[in-house]
């Protein structure tokens, strides 16, 4: 595992102690927690661009459809019967 100096300020390093002796745990341990968890509330979507995701979906889903229903089903059942034999490439 690599090593990495970095600087704290004093209250981090209060509270990095305060709570690696609360739960017991070794100060990097609650330090890759901490990154870890900020990594995955960093890759959530932000209120604006789920707002824009969703607007684009809004504008997807208004256009008329380009295949049938009938289409659409048979596909399905061909995707649904190739997972349950194993799927195998055609033969040309």
């Amino acid at each position: 595992m690599p090593k990495l100096t970095f600087s704290l300020d004093e209250e981090a390093v209060r509270l990095l102690r305060k709570t690696a002796a609360r739960s017991n745990k070794p100060q990097s341990l609650i330090v890759r927690e901490a990154i870890a968890q900020y990594a995955a509330r960093e890759e959530q979507l932000s209120e604006s661009e789920r707002e824009r995701l969703l607007g684009i979906l809004r504008v997807i889903k208004q256009r008329p459809p380009t295949r049938s229903r009938a289409e659409v089903q048979r596909e399905l059942d061909e995707i649904t019967r190739t997972r349950r034999t194993g799927w195998t490439r055609p033969t040309r």
